[in-house]
This record gives C-alpha cells, sequence and structure tokens, in this order.
C-alpha cells in the first residue's frame, strides 16, 4: 500500500503540517537535556545500588562470623 498523503501523520496525531525548525530545534535540544540528566540519575542510582549490595554483603558476612557458619555468602 502506498501512502498518498504525506501528512498523515501529522492528521493522525492533530499535528499542524509545517512546524518552524527552530522549534523543532529547541525542542530537540529540551530533550537532549533530559536524556543527559535522565542517564546521570541513572548512573547515581546504580552506582547506590552497588554500595547498598556491599554493605548488605558485609552484614550477611558479619552475622555468618558470628554464628559461625563456614560457608561464603
Amino acid at each position: 500500500m502506498i501512502m498518498t498523503d504525506s501528512y498523515w501523520f501529522h492528521k493522525k496525531w492533530g499535528l499542524k503540517a509545517e512546524v518552524p525548525m527552530d522549534d523543532v530545534y529547541n525542542r530537540l535540544v529540551e530533550l537532549e537535556n533530559k536524556v543527559m540528566k535522565l542517564e546521570e540519575e541513572n548512573v547515581e542510582l546504580t552506582n547506590e545500588l552497588y554500595r547498598m549490595e556491599n554493605s548488605l554483603d558485609a552484614r550477611i558476612d558479619i552475622l555468618a562470623e558470628h554464628c559461625r557458619i563456614n560457608y561464603d555468602v
């Protein structure tokens, strides 16, 4: 099936057929900034999760030593 209307997507979502490129670029910059912020937050969250995991492992090791359990946890 060949699409004859090049603005079918715009009509489907109620968008204007012609959008000024400055608006597109401004929106692109906003979205790129949001992506960068989310990536930074993701790194911070991942680091915190690793820190918590290591802390929990250490506490389990202390409890295992205290209870004289000999397997590696």
